[in-house]
């Protein structure tokens, strides 16, 4: 069994109150073993920290923050519907980067959500991943990741 919580810690982090939906939509989703959130974006108290374009006014190195600030989030969502200590594996995380037009390094921003679920369960926080390039997101978000999860049986 994992202990999330002290795994963060080790990171000098801590597992935030899952943000309310900011439209008709729920946080996450369970269907048998399997969780799936909704997108989630860098909110800390509700507000992001740094806004706009990645390549613009927000650095590859604030962006991959926020992506990590986003997989905190996506924790948060999954524990509105299962313990996140009943994760055995992360399947899939779906980035998506708010970039300047030609910004081309949307990988490197999700690995800031990517780089945190292999630190908390290993070889079993590696997963299939999409990383894309958007126009917009809301709240003029740099970034957004969803994420899904399989729970012990």
């Amino acid at each position: 069994m994992s202990d999330v919580r002290a795994k963060l810690a080790e990171l000098g982090l801590t597992l935030p109150v899952a943000a309310k939906p900011i439209a008709a939509y729920v946080p996450a989703v369970r269907t048998g073993n399997l969780v799936f959130t909704a997108g989630q974006l860098p909110l800390v108290d509700g507000k992001i920290e740094f806004t706009g374009k990645v390549g613009g006014p927000v650095s590859v190195e604030q962006a991959k923050a926020l992506a990590q600030i986003c997989a905190l989030n996506a924790l948060a969502a999954v524990e509105t519907v299962a313990n996140i200590d009943d994760i055995v594996r992360i399947v899939r995380v779906v980035g998506y980067v708010n970039g300047v037009p030609g910004y081309l390094n949307h990988p490197g921003v999700v690995n800031g959500a990517s780089e945190l679920f292999v630190h908390i369960w290993g070889e079993e926080g590696k997963h299939a991943r999409s990383a894309i390039g958007v126009a917009e997101l809301p709240l003029d978000s740099p970034v957004e990741v969803e994420l899904t999860v399989e729970l012990r049986g």
